[in-house]
């Protein structure tokens, strides 16, 4: 009898968890069936989401150091660094860009209040944050004592010592030859270990998706329906035309075989709206399925996780013009290119902050005076959107390894 491939188990996760959940809602909330199936998945699902954050840490920090010391041993570095922050700032302006277009053609939240909010707001009080403020913790975010950030699991500290010690490695050459090899050597364990955790991706996927749509509010989702559809809309739109259609005119790639390639990825990170935590699954994908070369995947990928964003600069662009619209705010066209460049900045984060999403959500909303309280009326609905913008997170950090390797190649 032939066994089932991970990739169909995967997908039987998703459409039993879509199901269980859906089940699960149609019941008293507060019976024993519903509060026992949503400690089971509760505890199934963050079980999958710490073991993948187990091996992270020690997984970014050997990729990129191992990929940018083979990348500089092959002069290859300054190649794929100007090509990845091409590739970022260009697709997240294409994201920001659909999603104000549409934003602006669908003008959501038109014809709502924020009186019918009130409940919602009263009791929040915003993280506010002003931009110096916020450049000062970006900039003491990226350089930090290593053995803090590796133990705090700091990924962008991890990712900036990384590159630094990949570099460093180069140009003490054979000097450090050893050291080199116990990464790589290192690295390939990791990449072991993530394949035994894949082994539980159908039960922890099932278990996440369950609980995210039996704990969903129907009467919410109704009233910002408008919203909700605007956002997932563009996000789909972004990634299934935009991001295919670019890989497609640099690489060659067909939509069809890149989706196959990616499939466990994409899934991963909707079940589990990280980016960083799916980042082992990603790595994975990229080179055995869609034959990247370790050097390019490791070094792309994970500062693709930290600062390639495109599914979440779309919503905080979409997010602001429905808050402006809420409050009766027109904003104007030098007011909307303020929301896109600062959408752009919010979306790279600066990992660190307490509740880091809503800060910079916040700044994108002060940057042209908007009231922060809005955010509130977003907080019930944003993990169902998180799903969506995190799986196009992850497909555009897969996208730029591949465009990053011809770009490359053709040089």
């Amino acid at each position: 009898m032939k066994k089932t491939s991970l990739n169909a188990q995967i997908l039987w996760g998703v459409l039993a968890g879509l199901l269980l959940g859906l089940g699960l809602s149609l019941l008293e909330k507060e019976s024993a069936v519903v509060q026992g199936g949503l400690y089971i998945a509760e505890l199934v699902g963050t079980l999958f989401i710490d073991l993948l954050k187990m091996v992270l840490i020690p997984l970014v920090f050997t990729s990129i150091a191992v990929g940018v010391a083979n990348l500089r041993a092959h002069r290859q570095m300054h190649k794929v660094w100007k090509a990845t922050l091409g590739f970022f700032i260009f697709s997240m302006a294409m994201a920001i860009m659909l999603g104000l277009t549409a934003a602006n053609l669908v003008r959501p939240g038109e014809g709502l209040q924020f009186a019918m909010f009130q409940d919602a707001m009263q009791d929040f009080r915003a993280a506010e944050m002003p931009m110096s403020e916020f450049f000062s913790h970006l900039l003491h975010s990226l350089f930090q004592n290593p053995i803090t950030a590796l133990a705090q699991g700091d990924v962008l500290a991890v990712v900036v010592f990384a590159l630094l010690l990949g570099i460093a490695l180069v140009v003490g050459g054979e000097r450090y030859a050893n050291i080199l090899i116990l990464l790589q050597e290192f690295l390939e364990l990791m990449l072991m270990l993530v394949g035994w955790i894949m082994r539980l991706a159908p039960l922890g996927i099932m278990a996440l998706l369950m609980k995210l749509v039996a704990t969903q509010d129907p009467a919410l989702l109704t009233t910002l329906i408008e919203f909700i559809a605007v956002v997932v809309g563009t996000t789909l739109l972004h990634g299934v035309v935009v991001l295919p259609l670019i890989l497609y005119l640099v690489t060659g790639m067909t939509p069809l075989k890149f989706w196959r390639g990616a499939r466990e990825a994409l899934i991963t990170a909707f079940a589990t709206s990280s980016s960083s935590a799916t980042l082992p699954v990603t790595l994975r994908c990229v080179e055995q399925h869609l034959h990247v070369k370790r050097d390019i995947a490791g070094f792309v990928l994970p500062l693709g996780a930290t600062l390639n964003m495109d599914g979440t600069a779309l919503y905080e662009a979409v997010a602001a013009l429905f808050i402006a619209n809420l409050a009766g705010i027109e904003l104007n066209l030098m007011q909307q290119i303020i929301v896109f460049l600062t959408a752009m900045l919010a979306a790279m984060g600066a990992p660190g902050i307490p509740s880091a999403g809503m800060v910079t959500m916040v700044l994108v909303l002060q940057s042209v005076g908007l009231p922060a309280e809005g955010i509130a009326i977003l907080l019930p609905v944003d993990r169902l959107l998180d799903t969506f913008r995190t799986a196009v997170n992850v497909e555009g950090d897969m996208v730029g390894s591949l465009v990053v390797q011809r770009w490359v190649g053709k040089k």
